[in-house]
């Protein structure tokens, strides 16, 4: 079992190759204008999306995050009181891709690869495991991803061995989804939207209270 990893220069080259090829964002405060962003062009879901509830849920919440993002951190514990308390019934689900703002987040896009590495060892709930934890350690350092790793029950050698070779599909992933937001003029983090089967799409343009937040929920489920 791993404590703690060494990084691979091949991965901070790398990271700094995709950084640099990505245009500056930052991260976003509380926002209440839910004009920006066009939510047409979200890349549709699919089974490889990290959901949390029922995925056929009325209501889907998603969110493009960073792991380093102090707001990022405040919404992903509302939005875990959302879905604990309005998706009891399966109506309310969560969906989690990557935004990581390396420009001024150092670490954003080592964390991302991180937690998609957690992802393809040990599933789905280990994403989400890990994804809390690493919040809850926020600022965390990539020398810890080992010890972060195993608190969130995920296997240390194959997670250690994903992260040292800087998987491809790992990268494609993360790219995939930083890029996705950025077309639909997502200009920080958090940014989410709001889906609902038959109406128009919400988009939340920040880190909501979750009184804001559940209004948004309930007016969607209304009628």
């Amino acid at each position: 079992m791993k404590n703690s990893l060494t990084i691979p220069l091949a991965i901070i080259t790398g990271g700094c190759i995709i950084a640099g090829a990505i245009y500056f964002s930052i991260a976003k405060s509380p926002a209440a204008d839910l004009t920006i962003g066009n939510p047409a062009l979200m890349r549709p879901l699919s089974a490889s999306d990290h959901i949390l509830g029922n995925p056929a849920a009325k209501v889907m919440i998603v969110e493009y995050s960073d792991f380093d993002c102090e707001y990022c951190k405040n919404f992903h514990e509302t939005l875990h009181q959302l879905v604990a308390n309005e998706g009891a019934k399966g109506d309310v689900a969560w969906t989690f891709r990557q935004f990581p703002l390396s420009e001024i987040h150092p670490n954003a896009l080592s964390h991302a690869l991180a937690a998609e590495c957690a992802a393809a060892v040990g599933g789905n709930d280990a994403f989400w495991r890990f994804a809390d934890i690493l919040y809850a350690n926020q600022p965390a350092s990539p020398e810890r991803y080992g010890a972060l790793a195993q608190a969130a029950n995920v296997p240390s050698d194959a997670f250690a061995s994903c992260y040292a070779n800087a998987s491809t599909t790992e990268s494609m992933r993360v790219a995939s989804d930083r890029q996705n937001a950025l077309d639909m003029g997502a200009d920080g983090t958090p940014f989410s939207i709001i889906f609902v089967v038959g109406k128009p799409p919400v988009v939340m343009n920040g880190a909501y209270a979750y009184d804001a937040a559940k209004q948004l929920i309930d007016e969607a489920l209304a009628n």
